[in-house]
């Protein structure tokens, strides 16, 4: 449980230093590693307490949309974990949707490789 813990905080860290690196100017962390390693932490503790309930309580736009809405989703959680780790820039929701898309992708590379 530890361990697949660590690894959604370091797979959350390199999706945003990625869709950094894509967005440029609209995601910002001060070219500082820390400000990313601390803001995958507060994202992977969003994604594990509180994207399952975003989830439930979206199931009927989910499945209506075939899974589409999903990536609202995870921009919503990429923007919320901005608004509570300030050193966090992203100046508004698409680079945020953008940035859940990134690390969608890359989460699910890593799934894919190692398996889970």
């Amino acid at each position: 449980m530890i361990l697949r813990f660590l690894t959604r905080w370091l797979v959350c860290s390199v999706g945003l230093w990625i869709a950094t690196g894509f967005l440029g100017t609209t995601i910002g962390y001060d070219n500082r590693l820390e400000v990313i390693f601390i803001g995958g932490l507060v994202l992977a503790v969003i994604n594990t307490v509180v994207k399952p309930i975003l989830v439930i309580f979206s199931l009927p736009a989910i499945v209506f949309s075939l899974g589409l809405f999903m990536i609202l989703i995870n921009g919503l959680t990429v923007y919320i974990a901005s608004k509570l780790y300030t050193p966090l820039h992203i100046t508004n929701i698409w680079a945020a949707i953008f940035a859940g898309m990134v690390i969608g992708l890359v989460n699910y590379l890593v799934s894919t490789v190692l398996g889970e």
